[in-house]
């Protein structure tokens, strides 16, 4: 779910520098069973929850990892990431930078030569290495990657308890994501989930009250169908494009929400081999989207070929009510408007005013929403260029998935993968000063991962779009559209 393009860049620091199935929970409305295992109730880690934790807890990060690799090991370790560019925030840079000067303090004899790679270059150079017997020892990669490599016997098992955590420090949802064949082969450094975002103004110009969002999704169907019948102006801003990673992000949480899937990825324990895509919780999904854009009209005609960057234009124009996007996204919003003029600055601005944040809306089975971020993984040696070393590559990824680094690293697009960064002081600094952070951190416990296969991106980003299309074309009936959906998956699956 990121969008980096960077230019590959080459740093050496030198100087001291199954998824277990106790906590394979997915969870739901009802909270399941995650509370037992890590504490954290999604009922009850609401914004003020996650505000009034931040701060309360000092980690130290040498004295932890020290149990792990000595301080004063001597070796070398060599480690591929998607990092930052010019691009990125300065704090972002800072972060990273500050992250290679901490671990080459704090391990003074460990040489690390570390190479940030571009995301869009990253998958296809590690393919490449990994074939030849050229891969770093440690990479960090998208929250999906890691299963193809793993699949492909590239990968060592690597879980939290290999570097000093418990597995319960990470979410469930995290969890399944490095996990294949009842294995473990990575370990979460970071977690992000997006947020329900709706124009206050627009709601009350409808007389819808501005201040509360709609809480379930048949909520969004009537809200967008007021909207639009009220004021002219679209209420939700429905997205359908074909292979556009953004139909997926918005469409899987209302799938879920709904009690529906692409396979079984939401239940407790998935076993990724049922379909779940001609459902009557998948079929109410597809249903929705039939509803608002053929039936009311009251989302963009251009849904079909649009991502949420052409949302942004009539947002900020006022003339669309409601999206799914990050905690970014207001930021977004607000560099749009102080760069309008005259009157146009002054709309825009108080558009940015009215915005508002809350929880993904939940469906009759579930609040859900699609659960990103990236993984650590440490590579097999027999695909690794020269000797592994294993105490060293163990230190590096302590150090980056630790409480405090997990938080430092992923300052202003993501949130740490271990969840005891929620309590240290950057989790307060971070919180203090990125608007609306709190409320997409609130939805990190009803994160659902997509289908950790080898074919999910295709049926993500081409079979579930052209599903959507289908119907809202009508071209066939929901029911139609399901149905071919899932035959087409299980050809995809057969390997056909």
């Amino acid at each position: 779910m990121f969008s980096l393009i960077a230019a590959s860049r080459h740093k050496t620091v030198g100087g001291i520098g199954t998824l277990l199935t106790t906590s394979a929970m997915v969870l739901s409305g009802t909270a399941m069973a995650q509370e037992t295992k890590t504490g954290i109730d999604p009922e009850t880690w609401t914004p003020e929850h996650v505000m009034s934790i931040a701060g309360t807890e000092d980690v130290n990060t040498a004295e932890e990892c020290s149990k792990i690799t000595p301080l004063d090991y001597e070796g070398k370790v060599s480690y591929w990431f998607y990092g930052t560019t010019e691009a990125h925030p300065q704090i972002e840079r800072d972060m990273e930078q500050a992250f290679f000067d901490d671990f080459a303090a704090t391990y003074p004899n460990i040489e690390l030569d570390a190479q940030n790679i571009g995301y869009n270059d990253l998958l296809n150079k590690l393919r490449t290495a990994a074939l030849g017997n050229a891969a770093p020892m440690v990479a960090r990669l998208p929250i999906l990657w890691g299963s193809e490599f793993a699949s492909k016997g590239q990968l060592s098992e690597l879980g939290p308890e290999d570097v000093g955590y418990s597995v319960d420090e990470f979410w469930p949802g995290a969890m399944k994501s490095v996990t294949l064949n009842g294995k473990t082969w990575g370990i979460p450094t970071n977690n992000e989930t997006m947020a329900f975002i709706w124009n206050a103004g627009i709601f009350e110009e409808a007389g819808l009250d501005p201040d509360t969002a709609p809480e379930t999704w048949d909520d969004v169907v009537e809200y967008s169908r007021i909207i639009k019948e009220e004021t002219g102006k679209n209420g939700y801003g429905l997205v359908a494009r074909v292979n556009a990673g953004n139909t997926p992000f918005r469409f899987m949480p209302m799938m879920w929400g709904e009690g529906g899937g692409a396979l079984d990825e939401a239940q407790a324990e998935p076993t990724l081999q049922e379909i779940e895509i001609n459902t009557p919780g998948a079929r109410k999904a597809v249903q929705n989207y039939y509803d608002m854009y053929v039936r009311d009209k009251s989302v963009p005609v251009s849904a079909l070929t649009n991502t949420q960057t052409e949302n942004q234009d009539p947002f900020i124009a006022n003339e669309l009510a409601m999206v799914i996007a990050h905690p970014s996204e207001y930021g977004t919003m607000l560099d749009r408007a102080n760069n309008a003029t005259g009157s146009d600055k002054e709309a825009a601005m108080k558009v940015v005013e009215n915005m508002r944040y809350g929880k993904i809306p939940r469906g009759a089975e579930r609040r859900a929403v699609v659960f990103g971020g990236g993984n650590v993984h440490l590579m097999n040696p027999d695909v690794v260029e020269g000797e592994m070393d294993r105490d060293a590559a163990l230190a590096l990824i302590c150090f980056m998935t630790g409480p405090e680094w997990s938080t430092k690293l992923h300052w202003t697009g993501s949130n740490p993968g271990n969840i005891r960064g929620f309590k240290t002081t950057a989790m307060k600094e971070r919180l203090d000063s990125i608007k609306f952070l709190d409320v997409s951190t609130s939805m990190l416990p009803s994160g659902i991962p997509f289908p950790v296969v080898a074919e999910s991106t295709e049926i993500m980003n081409i079979i579930i779009p052209e599903m959507l299309q289908n119907v809202m074309t009508e071209k066939m009936s929901v029911e139609e559209a399901t149905a071919d959906a899932e035959q087409r998956i299980q050809s995809l699956l057969d390997g056909f």
